[in-house]
């Protein structure tokens, strides 16, 4: 047990990591997209924010992931049930961040964390479903809501303020629009992201609540410095063009979308959320047809698709492995 309580903390600590450069990382994909930050310029903003969402906002979402799907004494019963759970997580995200696609850590997490609960049969299903329902419809209304910005009200909107502002008063109110929509939506990221690595640790008694939510936002910050980049240059740049008006939509629908879920204790995926205002607005600039025919958004649709299954699958087996034969039964001591 004393070997095993270091290594749980190790793994939430490089899964906040990952997590900041993943999904937090997309934050500001939008804006660097638009050509109005720089890379550098972005993550800083995202590291920033990220510890104000994790301190404000971030103890529900932390609440659910540790207590509420499955009852915390199912993990504090078994730290390896911990292990498990962490290491799923950071096998995806550490695959996405390779790939450099915008994984769904939430679906990894939570997923793992419902297979460990149908093994034990203490699976909150009622939570977990409605937790399923959020994943599927908030990222068709980010969609849907890009969509028809981009499709009836970006050209009017354009032609509106051309009529009455000059071209560099323009760009300054739409400069300073991006800027807090994209800290607004850095700050929704931390409040709903950092219960994804922390969450166990909370459940198993580990942390509390507010102390999880504080190191998580930290390891997300550091993240987003280091490696953010990556992903950042994927979203941003590769899957369609983004003007700064376009960016400022994504951005604030996101970051709505986002904090409501986590005042509700709903642990949704930023990248998911983001990355579908992109899409949205693809579709409405060039077409059902191209945009799914576009590499990046079929790589980013599998990802999404089949990581949810897989770590329940996974999470389920080595649960059920662990107990039959006694899986690394040598650390428990």
């Amino acid at each position: 047990m004393e070997l095993l309580i270091p290594l749980a903390i190790i793994l939430s600590a490089f899964l906040a990591l990952n997590i900041g450069a993943n999904n937090s990382a997309a934050a500001m994909a939008t804006a660097y997209g638009a050509g109005v930050r720089t890379k550098r310029e972005a993550v800083i903003l995202i590291a920033i924010f990220a510890v104000f969402g994790a301190l404000l906002a971030g103890g529900p979402v932390v609440e659910t992931i540790g207590k509420g799907i499955v009852p915390g004494d199912v993990l504090t019963s078994n730290i390896t049930l911990v292990i498990i759970v962490l290491v799923i997580a950071v096998f995806f995200i550490t695959w996405a961040n390779y790939v450099k696609v915008p994984i769904a850590t939430t679906h990894a997490i939570v997923c793992a964390i419902a297979g460990v609960g149908l093994f034990a049969r203490s699976l909150n299903a009622e939570k977990f479903f409605e937790i399923i329902i959020w994943w599927v419809c908030a990222p068709f209304v980010m969609w849907t809501i890009n969509y028809l910005l981009g499709r009836f009200l970006y050209f009017r909107t354009l032609m509106f303020l051309s009529k009455r502002y000059s071209e560099k008063s323009i760009n300054g109110i739409l400069t300073v629009m991006l800027t807090i929509s994209g800290c607004f939506l850095a700050f929704s990221a931390g409040a709903n992201n950092s219960a994804n690595s922390v969450g166990p640790l909370v459940g198993m008694g580990l942390l509390t609540t507010n102390t999880g939510a504080i190191l998580a936002g930290v390891g997300m910050a550091v993240g987003a410095l280091l490696f953010g980049g990556r992903v950042i240059e994927t979203v941003g740049k590769q899957i369609t063009e983004i003007c700064i008006l376009r960016a400022i939509s994504v951005e604030f629908t996101g970051a709505a979308l986002l904090i409501t879920a986590s005042l509700l204790g709903i642990p949704i995926s930023m990248a998911e959320i983001i990355t579908s205002g992109i899409i949205g607005f693809s579709c409405a600039q060039h077409g059902f047809a191209i945009t799914a025919q576009n590499k990046h958004v079929v790589k980013i649709a599998f990802f999404w698709f089949v990581v949810p299954f897989v770590a329940v699958g996974v999470s389920y087996g080595l649960s059920s492995l662990y107990f039959k034969y006694g899986t690394i039964a040598m650390l428990n001591f």
